[in-house]
This record gives structure tokens, C-alpha cells and sequence, in this order.
């Protein structure tokens, strides 16, 4: 219970729409149990004014029937204004949980969400944040009415009978009470499995989709699809044991309302106040009860969307109240101009017992162009992911132009590096919003400028037809080959113009001659610039002004192409082989 307290302050954002469903619903509740209980006052007096010539002569007809169609017209108004208010009052409210979570995953670095799938972390911002929509539509305005409307039963039955008033409203307490405390307890764990186990098939599925290509090479299909079938029939097993439970609820709220119909029943039949005998209070205290199951229904579900929104809450708890391990200062300093880079003593390891980079010592001068090589695992893309703050050290110092990374904001830190990685990622989207994104506030005035881009990245074959830059390039740019994602890659680069250009295998897997008009590409644009590349290639190693060897988290040695060629057997060697 106590997780839901940080979503339950969020209410107040729309606390007026929700007094308004609130109202609307007790309105709704009370027309519809006058709308009975007169009904069933108005048959029975009737009858009995029909018994003599004069009581029927004397009798009221209009009043109680215009009463009935005037609590009929209430009951729809009112329902369909309850509808309308709580369900605009449960969208704002899930838009702005969303937004909340939203806000706190962002600063999120990849050291908090360390362990956590990607299949996973979508389900929490989508199926548990749709699920605490139940706290306030299916929990929180059902039982505040049904709680309000005993209040107002009170006061009415009492004005003829306290007795039975008090008896009515005792008996409707302990069922409000009562069975949804117990029903919690013994749909806890029910519900909380169909939860995990809808989590753990979504996870599955999104896995089976994105690997369908390695899956269908390695044929593994089958093997994964067992493991769908077997995830789905768990989860069924889950719902049927909640649906067990929940018609258990509902048999339990039936049998407690027809105890207490029958109860008034018995009550009432000796009088109901001064009318002794009762007559027609009887069939409107009766009738009466019998419209209260409209109130206490809900109650029935209510364990049921309790234990799901607390299950859910408790999960995204454990996102949403991580502190970023990664922060970044808050006002402005000295802006990125020159873009040298500096490392002095760095240790950095992914776990506490690991060690990736140990006393490592980098010096890179403004507008040098940077080679860093060695073997997988030696610690190259670590270094590059310290630079761009996805990690912190665990001891030294990163500066660039002489300030340390954590003086300067995550905005000035992005706009002083392009960064061209080995997997460039498109976006489901035209290929205007896939360049856009490295304009700040890009507009369709920059059209222009994204044209030319292309054209100099060599990527003239996607300008064609009246509008080329609303191409529509799919999920991961599916329609383009490996270069032409690439090239693309160096595009955003150019757009951004940044001052440190970051290459993380830039070639990998391409060609010899797309290699060679990338990396040409790569050198034009970091003219006047700083770049610091990672390779396994030794392509384009004579344009460097510095190579450094890393091996172990360290680097072992540091040189031009030529004075590594003469000095260094390993580099003479892998040049041999590779170039």
C-alpha cells in the first residue's frame, strides 16, 4: 500500500475533474436508488389506494410518477457526465504519470538501468502505468460513493425508521469493510502472478520479434516459440486462477446483499416508523436494499485492482526512485571551443570486483586527430562512453579545454560532440526526422541544408521522386543497406559541426572501397576539429597524429604510423596483415 503514496500525490493535478466524477457518481448512485425504491412505493400505494372508490379518487398519481421519470432522466445525465468526468479525469492523470516517469528515467544512466531488458523497462512505462489507472476509476471513486451513499441512506431511512436506518447502514458497512480487506489477502498473490506473468510473456514476445532474423538463420524459431506457447499458458493458468477468486467475491457480495434484503424484510414487516402496519414503506424500504447492489458491486473487484495497482507501483518504484548516477551541473559554464581532452588516472570497471581501465593517462590537444587500437575488451569503448558521461570513473579526472566533464551541462557537453558509432539507429520515421535530429529546433527550412548533406555523403540515390526527405525509412532504416545507414551516421555528424568528433568503429563490416569514401568522408569533416577514433582497422592509420596501442585497460605504447611501424613488432605485424 504504501508504494501507491507517490501516484495517489499526483491526484491533486486533477483534483477538480475528480470532485466532478466524484459528484457526478454519487448522483448517479442516489437517483438510481430513488429511482427504485420510489417506484416500488409508488406499485404498492397504488394498490392499495385502489382497494376503496374514495382512497383512489383521493390519490396523488402525477407527483410520484413524474418523480419516476424525473430520477430516470437524472440517472442517464448523470452517468453519462460521471463517464465522461472520470475517464478525462484518468487519461490527464495516466498522461501525467507518464510524463512523471518519463522525467525520471531520462537522467537514468546506464549504471542504473544496468541488468534491466529492454522488453522489461517497456512494459513499466506502458502495462503498469496503464494498470494504476484502476486506483482512481475502479477503487477510489466506487468506494468514496458507496461510502457517501451510506451516509445519505442514513439520513433517509431515519427520517422514517432510525432503527432500520441503523441497521441497513451497519449491515452495508461490514460488507464495504469486510469483503475487500479479506478478498485482498486472497487475491494478492493471484493477482500479482497474472501481473508477472502478462510482464514475462510481453518480454518474450518483444524478444521473439526484434531477433526474428537471427532466430529464423540459426533455426531457432521453434525452440522460442515453445517458450512463447509455454509463457502464454502460464499466464492463462494466472487469469484463471484470479477469475476463480473474483466469482468467489461476487457469489460472497450476492449472498451478503440478500441477507440483508431478506433482514429489512423481516424488519420492516412489523413497521417501519409509525406506519404499523407499514404498507407501502415496506415495498420502498425493500425495494430500497435491493437497489444498493448497484453500490456495493464494485466492491467485489476491488481486491482484485488493489493488489494489481500496488504490484505495479511497487515495480516502477524501483525505477523512479533510483538517484542518477550520472549528474551533470546545473547552470551554465565556459562553452566547448577548442575541444582538448584530457584524462588523468582513470580506473573504471562495469562491476565493483572489475576492472576495465586501470590508471589510465590520455593527453589529446585541440584539433589532433587521435587513433586508439588494441583487442576486444581492452577498454576502448569504455573510454569513449566515460567522455560522453553514460559512465563515471571510478578514480581521476576527464577534463575537456581544461575544465573538468562534471562542470559543464548535459546541453553544453551534447553540443560539443558528434559522435558516429559502428551501429548507427533510425528511427521509425521519414528520413528528414532522422536528420533533424542533430539541428537543435530544426524547421522545414533546413530542407535545404539536408539536401546538400546528402549529396556529399554520397546518398544521391535517396533523393528521388517530388519529396525525398519525406521517404519513409521503417523501424532501424530496415530499407537501407549497412552503408547507407552508415553514411547517414556521418550526415548527422556534419549537421552537428561539433567540436569533438567521437568515432567508435566507424567501418566495421563495411567494404574495402565503402570503408575508404567513409573515412574520407570522416577526415573532411574533421578538418580544424578534435578526433578521437577507435578501430580494429589500420586503414587511414598515415593521417593520424597519434596512435595509441591499449592493452589491458592501459595504454602500452604511443606513436605516429611511422615511428610505431619501426619501434613496435605487434603494429608492424597487424599492419602487415590487415592493411
Amino acid at each position: 500500500m504504501r508504494a501507491l503514496f507517490p501516484y495517489i500525490k499526483r491526484f491533486k493535478s486533477q483534483g477538480f475533474m475528480m470532485f466532478i466524477g466524484l459528484f457526478l457518481s454519487v448522483t448517479t448512485l442516489m437517483a438510481g436508488i430513488g429511482l427504485l425504491s420510489l417506484s416500488g412505493w409508488f406499485l404498492s400505494a397504488t394498490a392499495v389506494a385502489g382497494l376503496t372508490i374514495a382512497a383512489a379518487q383521493t390519490f396523488n398519481y402525477f407527483t410520484p410518477a413524474g418523480g419516476v421519470r424525473f430520477l430516470s432522466i437524472v440517472r442517464t445525465a448523470s452517468r453519462y457526465g460521471e463517464r465522461l468526468a472520470t475517464h478525462e479525469a484518468t487519461f490527464s492523470l495516466l498522461t501525467d504519470l507518464r510524463c512523471w516517469v518519463w522525467n525520471k528515467l531520462l537522467p537514468l544512466s546506464a549504471k542504473n538501468l544496468q541488468g534491466v531488458r529492454q522488453g522489461d523497462l517497456l512494459n513499466r512505462l506502458v502495462a503498469d502505468i496503464d494498470t494504476l489507472d484502476h486506483l482512481y476509476l475502479r477503487l477510489m471513486t466506487p468506494l468514496a460513493a458507496s461510502l457517501l451513499m451510506m451516509v445519505a441512506l442514513y439520513f433517509f431511512v431515519g427520517h422514517f425508521d432510525p432503527e432500520l436506518a441503523r441497521t441497513l447502514c451497519s449491515v452495508l458497512l461490514a460488507i464495504w469493510l469486510l469483503l475487500p480487506t479479506s478478498f485482498y489477502f486472497l487475491g494478492r498473490k493471484p493477482g500479482i502472478a497474472q501481473l508477472e506473468t502478462k510482464r514475462a510473456l510481453r518480454v518474450q514476445l518483444l524478444e521473439y520479434l526484434q531477433g526474428q532474423a537471427e532466430l529464423t538463420l540459426f533455426g531457432a524459431q521453434k525452440t522460442y516459440r515453445d517458450r512463447l506457447y509455454q509463457a502464454q499458458s502460464v499466464m492463462i493458468n494466472s487469469q484463471n486462477a484470479m477469475n476463480r477468486v473474483t466469482a468467489l467475491s461476487q457469489a460472497c457480495l450476492i449472498l451478503c446483499h440478500g441477507f440483508a434484503v431478506l433482514l429489512m424484510l423481516y424488519l420492516a414487516a412489523t413497521g417501519v416508523g409509525t406506519a404499523v402496519p407499514p404498507g407501502p414503506r415496506l415495498a420502498m424500504v425493500v425495494f430500497l436494499t435491493m437497489a444498493t447492489i448497484e453500490m456495493m458491486m464494485p466492491l467485489a473487484g476491488a481486491f482484485q485492482h488493489l493488489s494489481a495497482c500496488s504490484s505495479a507501483a511497487t515495480r516502477l518504484n524501483e525505477v523512479v526512485e533510483q538517484v542518477p548516477s550520472v549528474t551533470f551541473a546545473k547552470a551554465q559554464s565556459a562553452e566547448v571551443t577548442a575541444g582538448s581532452i584530457s584524462l588523468k588516472d582513470i580506473d573504471f570497471g562495469y562491476l565493483d570486483n572489475q576492472s576495465v581501465l586501470s590508471g589510465l593517462n590520455l593527453d589529446i590537444a585541440a584539433g589532433q586527430k587521435v587513433a586508439l587500437l588494441g583487442q576486444t575488451g581492452c577498454g576502448k569503448s569504455s573510454l569513449l562512453s566515460l567522455l560522453t558521461r553514460e559512465w563515471l570513473p571510478t578514480n581521476g579526472q576527464l577534463t575537456i579545454d581544461g575544465h573538468d566533464v562534471a562542470e559543464y551541462t548535459e546541453q553544453q557537453l551534447r553540443q560539443s560532440m558528434s559522435v558516429v558509432s559502428q551501429r548507427i539507429y533510425l528511427f521509425s520515421g521519414s528520413l528528414r526526422d532522422n536528420l533533424a535530429l542533430a539541428i537543435e529546433g530544426a524547421t522545414r527550412k533546413d530542407d535545404d541544408k539536408l539536401i546538400a548533406v546528402l549529396q556529399k555523403v554520397g546518398l544521391e540515390s535517396l533523393l528521388q521522386g517530388e519529396k525525398p526527405l519525406d521517404t519513409w525509412l521503417g523501424e532501424g532504416g530496415r530499407q537501407l543497406s549497412g552503408g547507407e545507414q552508415r553514411r547517414i551516421g556521418v550526415a548527422r555528424a556534419l549537421l552537428r559541426d561539433a567540436p569533438i568528433l567521437l568515432l567508435d568503429e566507424p567501418t566495421e563490416g563495411l567494404d574495402k572501397r565503402t570503408e575508404r569514401e567513409i573515412l574520407r568522408l570522416l577526415f573532411e569533416l574533421a578538418e580544424g576539429k578534435t578526433m578521437l577514433m577507435i578501430s580494429h582497422r589500420l586503414t587511414a592509420m598515415n593521417q593520424m597524429d597519434t596512435i595509441h596501442l591499449m592493452e589491458q585497460g592501459s595504454i602500452r605504447v604511443s606513436g605516429n604510423h611511422s615511428q610505431l611501424l619501426s619501434s613496435d613488432d605487434y603494429y608492424a605485424s597487424l599492419f602487415q596483415r590487415l592493411a
